[in-house]
């Protein structure tokens, strides 16, 4: 039985890391003059689902768990193979137009509903005795329309597609003797918004390959230096003969994972997201236990608050990055200095154990912690390309599992052990639950010490990557690094 559970979890952590992984890379793909936003709004949803399938369950399947396993091993991978169908790769949406249309704020606003709604029904749920088996459909049906609601985007550009066509075929005029002018038919006929036609605008393959081999030139003239202007330097090397070699990426372009692992700044960013998720999630796996320490009976109430502040965090940390990045060129990994700052007096106000110390300091926490992942994947993908940014990705998140593990398995459980152990010494009892401040008072402090390393670590870093992302965004908004350019001989 124990093995058939482990399969069981293996199966289903992977598929879920897969399908986050996919989801991830396919909108960065779509829309990648917009990560800081996009990112916010995916990892906003994913802090979300666990409030949603609580809902679900609750509304739904409370006293049936068979039907619940039902509908999560096979109603959920159903949807997903339907839906699967309307993604498509697209040219990439620019900045200007997501901003034009209002389409990521009506997004933004629509989650922000979402999640206020969520934790207000907790609330009641919990404070209020109603009649659950009737409120809790209402509060189903309420939450599937509000998750429902972004649908409402695709639907209006397919009826203004439609629209647009029936509009424009009359304008198909005819020249002199009644024949279709073909030059005047092509600037009347409709822009198709299919994927087929949007693709076709971008370069050929073969070209692309052309300019990523004339890419690769390298001389040994002696007289070259990278510095020098390119044109100038292929003559010199077919000129007199030289052996041309591969060139290694430079940050902006598309690294491979081999070639990430050997730059400074990847293991940089590695570190400083390991220090961010490791100590907030800490915080998340022990905060029942924080809270009984403290005399709290239920810990409901902490465990939305920190939850509704992890999704803020994660939302408006892209859309702060985002508007900084395109303003003030200032690199992404600024928001996780100043996240990681806060979370230092986030841990020792948990330390203090003062009246509203735990309130506050799920609210200081949860925010902070979201921001980190909003903010990592973004940066992991200007840095280091989106070609292979699935596996970049999916390398930098095992911080999280490695945070969980030192410092809430090792660091956390260990210290708490040793706490209850002289509390039953002392009171000559078996107990070994521990209770007041000083179960995690230690943790708190290494915890708060970790995030000091990691906004260190953070400011070297933003300050490394400066030159890069004011050469991404001299613009205002992201733009193709050019291969040639000084700063990215660093």
């Amino acid at each position: 039985m124990l093995i058939i559970v482990w399969l069981a979890l293996c199966l289903g952590t992977n598929s879920a890391t897969w399908f986050n992984t996919a989801v991830l890379v396919t909108n960065m793909r779509n829309f990648p003059y917009s990560r800081g936003t996009l990112a916010g709004i995916l990892k906003g949803y994913v802090g979300l689902s666990a409030a949603v399938y609580t809902e679900i369950y609750i509304g739904g399947f409370e006293k049936e768990s068979v039907k619940q396993l039902f509908f999560l091993t096979v109603g959920i991978p159903a949807a997903c193979l339907l839906l699967m169908y309307f993604v498509r790769p697209c040219t990439p949406a620019s900045a200007e137009d997501s901003e034009k249309h209002g389409y990521f704020t009506f997004i933004q606003a629509t989650s922000i509903v979402l999640a206020f709604y969520l934790l207000t029904t907790a609330i009641i749920d919990d404070v209020f005795s109603l009649d659950k088996n009737f409120i809790s459909k209402i509060f189903l049906g309420l939450t599937f329309v509000l998750l429902l609601t972004p649908i409402g985007i695709p639907l209006k550009l397919t009826f203004l597609a439609i629209r647009d066509d029936h509009h424009r075929e009359p304008l198909l005029g005819t020249e002199g003797n009644g024949s279709t002018s073909k030059s005047d038919a092509n600037e009347n006929l409709p822009q198709n918004p299919s994927s087929e036609n949007l693709l076709s605008s971008m370069p050929d393959e073969n070209e692309m390959e052309r300019e990523n081999s004339n890419m690769n030139l390298c001389v040994t003239h002696p007289s070259f230096t990278e510095d020098s202007e390119w044109d100038t330097d292929i003559l010199l090397a077919e000129g007199e003969g030289a052996v041309c070699k591969k060139r290694k990426p430079r940050r902006g372009e598309d690294f491979k994972l081999r070639q990430a692992l050997v730059k400074a700044d990847f293991w940089l960013l590695f570190l400083v997201y390991f220090c961010g998720v490791g100590s907030g999630v800490t915080v998340l796996n022990n905060l029942a236990q924080i809270g009984i320490a403290e005399g709290l009976d239920d810990v409901t109430i902490l465990l939305s608050l920190f939850s509704i502040a992890n999704f803020i965090g994660r939302l408006g940390g892209g859309v702060v990055s985002e508007h900084f990045v395109r303003s003030k060129a200032i690199p992404r990994t600024i928001w996780m200095t100043v996240s990681q700052t806060i979370m230092i007096a986030a841990h020792i106000l948990f330390a203090s154990a003062i009246t509203g110390s735990l309130e506050i300091g799920c609210v200081l926490l949860g925010i902070c912690y979201g921001v980190q992942f909003s903010v990592m994947v973004p940066t992991a993908s200007e840095l280091f390309g989106l070609k292979h940014f699935g596996m970049i990705y999916n390398f930098l998140t095992i911080g999280n599992p490695l945070g969980a593990f030192f410092f809430s398995g090792l660091l956390a459980g260990y210290i708490y052990d040793i706490e209850a152990a002289k509390q039953s010494f002392l009171l000559r009892t078996s107990d070994i639950e521990c209770l007041g401040s000083s179960c995690f008072r230690l943790t708190f402090f290494i915890l708060a010490g970790v995030c000091a390393v990691g906004s260190l670590l953070s400011i070297y870093l933003t300050y490394r990557i400066r030159p890069v992302y004011e050469m991404l965004y001299a613009g205002g908004s992201f733009s193709i690094p050019r291969h040639d350019d000084p700063q990215q001989q660093k």
